[in-house]
């Protein structure tokens, strides 16, 4: 088994890439919406003054959700904070269709897409680059023997502290009771990052800010709890 450094150097993926067959629309949104708004292959230092000149506009905050899923908590946070560059990464091609869909809908500029593994992009990312950073919903990968395909680890954690800013924010949230034990366990575990909960509240209700997605209500309607981790940048 490879080591938790390996995995994030030479990362092995387990996640679906694909769902359904797409549409003719989806593949449309593919084809000439996408590469609008992907990160170009070319360019090997991420940065909040690269990556606005390629969009043609300064911003002021540079933040990236991880795994966004069907794009809602994106797309929302992208049209309420249009001064900042948000980066999404997401490797299952229909959520990245249907953020595209969301993009062309609301007309939104400052999105950029990754649409692969996160853990090949992080690298290339310039230190103290992002403001912030989100991971919302995981897969759980709840069987113990497949705990070493979560996302957030100890070598996960390593490379966002050098990519997120100082005070900068790493938000968490999920409504599985093993990834919710695990997310804490392991964030509170690695030194360059403090939980900044004070209440029970903190955690246990969803946050000014957080937009809900249709899937943060069907957890509700289903009786699944969630929990929200506010951590920040030593």
């Amino acid at each position: 088994m490879m080591s938790e450094s390996e995995q994030t150097s030479h990362p092995r993926f387990f996640g679906r890439r694909k769902g359904r067959p797409l549409s003719a629309n989806m593949q449309r949104l593919l084809d000439h919406i996408l590469p609008q708004f992907s990160i170009a292959p070319s360019e090997q230092t991420l940065s909040l003054d690269s990556l606005s000149a390629s969009r043609g506009k300064i911003y002021d905050r540079l933040v990236l959700e991880i795994g966004f899923g069907g794009g809602e908590h994106l797309a929302q946070q992208a049209s309420a904070h249009p001064d900042t560059l948000f980066i999404g990464a997401e490797p299952f091609i229909n959520g990245v269709v249907s953020l595209a869909r969301q993009i062309e809908d609301n007309r939104l500029e400052n999105i950029l897409i990754w649409p692969d593994d996160v853990r090949i992009m992080l690298g290339r990312l310039a230190p103290a680059a992002l403001d912030g950073c989100y991971i919302l919903f995981p897969d759980p990968w709840p069987k113990a023997r497949h705990s070493g395909r979560r996302i957030v680890n100890q070598a996960m954690l390593d490379i966002l502290s050098q990519t997120i800013k100082p005070s900068g924010f790493l938000r968490m949230a999920s409504d599985h009771p093993v990834a919710q034990s695990w997310l804490l366990a392991e964030s509170l575990k690695h030194g360059q990052f403090f939980w900044t909960a004070s209440c029970a509240s903190d955690w246990r209700q969803r946050p000014d800010g957080w937009p809900e997605t249709r899937y943060m209500a069907k957890g509700v309607r289903e009786g699944r709890a969630s929990v929200w981790f506010d951590f920040a940048r030593r």
